[in-house]
């Protein structure tokens, strides 16, 4: 019995150890992919790193982009030219107008008044410049009745010479006779200067009054023809909420704004030191934020010349010595080629990409 007690104490040894060995054996087998992809793992995500960071290396060298980029399009702020309060209101908001359609209309009966006065101005012009070539006609019948009188004192101052050195006259009636020749001159004299005046007054053509009444009731017109404020282009109306029946217009305050349905372009503000290669016709990529996935073919069309900051309203000056050095922008305009295939909308946020020609 002692020995069949040893028996398993002798041989439990050797097969835990053989159980062990098949275990770590399997074990290490199990390791050895785990491992290999563990340490291809390792050198695989750097490698694709180190070539990813490689392509954008040399391919980031053929072109440039920026975010800071927006759709821009022609806005004109419509005014009126005359005062008064708007009597009709002809566009709402989005309304696509064409270039000499009504917009609004302001009161015109104070400029009709107005017309009705240029026309009795110009009137009285006329008639006045009638009466000045009358007077001008008369004057000459002034001169030669001036002339006759003054030839008639002439023979009779002759006669009194005469009479005088023969002694048939006394002195007085001799000085009489000079007297009415000196007048007769003298109405001569103011008969010849009337006529001048007044064949200067109608000798220079259109006469200054009539030329001044003229002026004004072609401004009455224009006033007139202002009342009724039209579409200076295509485009479509925006802010025209503000318009209402009763609103009292002022010269030169913006009234609506027509924003251009057919030009549309990108300003982008590229780094100063991105510009330096970029020419105009160099192909370009527009991606809008509006439109994710969709990219749109454009090129350079021109190229700022000066940067944002030199066109801003108070422009920096450096000139106090506390002088920090920032990355300047310049402004370089983009157009589509083509009609673009989604609606550009001013003022939308795009990415701009410049392709530099080799």
């Amino acid at each position: 019995m002692n020995e069949m007690k040893q028996e398993p104490l002798t041989g439990a040894p050797q097969d835990v150890d053989s159980a062990t060995a098949e275990v770590a054996a399997s074990a290490r087998t199990s390791r050895s992919p785990r491992r290999l992809a563990r340490i291809g793992l390792m050198w695989i995500v750097p490698l694709l790193l180190l070539l990813g960071g490689g392509y954008y290396w040399l391919a980031s060298g053929g072109s440039v982009s920026t975010d800071d980029a927006a759709i821009k399009q022609d806005i004109v702020s419509v005014s009126a030219q005359v005062n008064g309060p708007i009597v009709q209101v002809a566009v709402r908001n989005g309304q696509i107008v064409k270039r000499g359609d009504l917009m609004f209309r302001i009161d015109p009966a104070p400029y009709r008044v107005a017309l009705e006065q240029a026309q009795a101005q110009l009137a009285a012009a006329q008639l006045q410049t009638r009466e000045l070539r009358t007077q001008a006609v008369g004057t000459g019948a002034d001169i030669v009745g001036s002339q006759a009188d003054l030839q008639i004192k002439q023979r009779a101052l002759a006669r009194q010479s005469a009479l005088l050195k023969e002694g048939f006259t006394t002195r007085s009636d001799y000085d009489d006779a000079v007297s009415e020749v000196r007048k007769s001159e003298t109405d001569l004299a103011n008969a010849r200067a009337r006529a001048a005046n007044a064949g200067a007054a109608i000798s220079s053509g259109e006469q200054p009054s009539i030329a001044a009444a003229m002026a004004a009731l072609d401004k009455a017109r224009l006033d007139l023809s202002r009342t009724e404020v039209r579409a200076p282009m295509d485009g479509i109306v925006e802010n025209a909420d503000r318009l209402q029946v009763g609103q009292a217009v002022v010269i030169g305050i913006g009234m609506l704004s027509l924003v251009h349905s057919q030009d549309a372009w990108v300003e982008a503000n590229f780094k100063e030191k991105d510009v330096g290669r970029m020419v105009p016709g160099q192909k370009a990529k527009i991606e809008v934020d509006a439109y994710p996935g969709v990219d749109f073919n454009a090129h350079v069309q021109s190229i700022g010349a000066g940067t944002g900051s030199e066109f801003a309203l108070l422009p920096a000056q450096n000139a106090n010595g506390n002088w920090v050095k920032v990355t300047q922008r310049v402004p370089v305009r983009i157009a589509f080629d083509g009609h673009p295939s989604r609606p550009m909308i001013a003022g939308l946020s795009v990415t701009a990409t410049v392709y530099f020609k080799d």
